[in-house]
């Protein structure tokens, strides 16, 4: 009980100091512009770690030591697929979509394929974010109900009031100085999770006596599945709001290109990190629910410890769901309030939807999330489904002529439905979403640039008639 307690006045410390970081960047969310890109240009390094500790939130933490427990050390490919996500985001669009200069994906896209893309866009890309933030409730739901021993539904619900009460307060600026600090905490946790359990099993030695061998081989989760990894985690950082919404907030694309090389450089070693912490307990605690991997070695490390890595999982978690609620609500600002409700621009009535947008897109996964199972899989769906939008994105900027604006269009509904019902359908054939994901917009295009000629002519500029409502 005396370790219970020492643990939660450390992470309500941490707590107090995020909120205090967040009050002070309120100041910056005063208007609707400000809440969304914090008002100000941010260094590379910054905008980096906050990319970086965007994607390794208690999902990418609690999932990989999930996968960790179950296939071994293989399960550092799905982090290791988003550091060669960002890597590739730096030389082939950071430059590209600071030179655009918009914030927003979907009135990207809408200006090469149409106004009709552009909602088609939002929709899926609010629907890819929603089922991220339900895997973000899950896994911290699970951490929070490890440590004090509460029902996990209960533990959800309380992980869930609390990420959106922080959220709603500071805006993009809280996100940004928040997440640098999330992400230090988040890799100095791990790495103590790493060390710890390492002791406490005995060695590498007692390690590899104490679970198969094949936990050991770097393709034991199977090439099928790696490469999966590698679509869906290359796709989220080609096509996902908060990116290029955090590269916007860059002073230069040469400074974009490189905030993606360092969100790389955080990425690939917690990803392995994580996945050796998850071995740890597969040798530790071999009838346990894997989903416990990571919430079982936190629970028996020293409090002090223990606190540490509980910091970093919180904050992971609260970095995670203000990037997807912030990214979500200035879609639903962009593409549908401000061209239908609010189209006097008046800014009063433009803070007060995107403050209300982000609470309800922070509360409606609450519910989903009280059933889901294998994190793991639900971020991959949501990663999925934003690499069919990453095949338009690289069409657009590399082969504006290609499909044309109606296969564009088509292209994004078709790929949210098939992906959707292929996951729904467990994958049939063995056949992963994440490549559904990607041929159904190939296809699409393919279709209808051999019939459709009604394309773009190769221009950003959106013509009259297409032209987004807004900026």
């Amino acid at each position: 009980m005396d370790s219970l307690w020492l643990v939660l006045v450390v992470v309500g410390g941490y707590m107090a100091v995020l909120a205090t970081i967040s009050i002070l960047a309120r100041r910056a969310s005063r208007t609707s512009q400000g809440y969304t890109t914090g008002g100000r240009v941010f260094p590379a390094v910054l905008i980096g770690f906050l990319l970086a500790s965007e994607f390794i939130g208690t999902s990418a933490s609690v999932g990989t030591a999930q996968a960790g427990y179950e296939v071994g050390i293989s399960a550092a490919w799905n982090l290791a697929s988003l550091g060669i996500g960002f890597v590739l985001f730096s030389l082939l669009l950071a430059r590209k979509f600071k030179a655009l200069g918009e914030n927003t994906i979907s009135v990207a896209l809408a200006r090469y394929y149409g106004e009709r893309t552009r909602l088609a866009t939002s929709v899926i890309m609010v629907s890819a974010l929603l089922i991220v933030c339900v895997s973000l409730y899950t896994s911290g739901g699970a951490v929070i109900a490890g440590l004090i021993g509460i029902d996990n539904s209960v533990a959800i619900v309380i992980t869930g009031v609390l990420a959106v009460a922080w959220v709603s307060i500071g805006g993009m600026r809280s996100v940004v100085y928040t997440n640098v600090l999330h992400a230090v905490v988040k890799l100095i946790g791990i790495t103590l999770a790493a060390v710890v359990s390492l002791w406490v099993v005995g060695g590498m030695g007692e390690l590899r006596a104490s679970v198969p061998p094949e936990m050991f081989v770097w393709d034991n989760v199977g090439w099928s599945q790696i490469f999966a990894w590698l679509i869906a985690g290359i796709g989220a950082t080609f096509a996902t709001q908060y990116v290029v919404q955090a590269i916007t907030t860059v002073g230069d694309e040469q400074k974009a290109r490189r905030a993606s090389f360092y969100s790389a450089l955080v990425m690939v070693p917690f990803g392995l990190i994580a996945a050796f912490v998850g071995l740890c307990a597969a040798a530790l605690y071999p009838d346990i629910d894997s989903l416990q991997a990571l919430p079982a070695i936190v629970h028996d490390m020293p409090p002090i410890f223990g606190a540490v890595v509980v910091c970093g999982l919180t904050g992971a978690m609260l970095g995670s769901i203000g990037a997807v609620t912030l990214g979500t609500s200035t879609l639903l600002l962009k593409d549908f309030y401000q061209p239908y409700f609010n189209k006097e621009r008046n800014d009063r009535k433009d803070l007060w939807f995107i403050r209300t947008a982000t609470v309800v897109a922070g509360l409606l996964p609450i519910t989903l999330a009280l059933f889901a199972e294998d994190i793991l899989a639900v971020t991959f769906l949501g990663k999925s489904l934003r690499a069919a939008l990453a095949v338009l994105v690289l069409m657009m900027f590399y082969a504006p002529r290609f499909g044309g604006r109606n296969g564009a269009f088509l292209s994004i509904i078709a790929s949210l439905l098939a992906t959707i019902g292929w996951f729904a359908a467990g994958d049939p054939f063995g056949i992963d979403n994440a490549y559904i994901a990607v041929l159904t917009p190939l296809v699409v295009m393919t279709i209808s640039h051999l019939v459709d000629r009604n394309r773009p002519r190769g221009t950003p500029a959106p013509s009259q008639a297409d032209a987004p409502a807004h900026s």
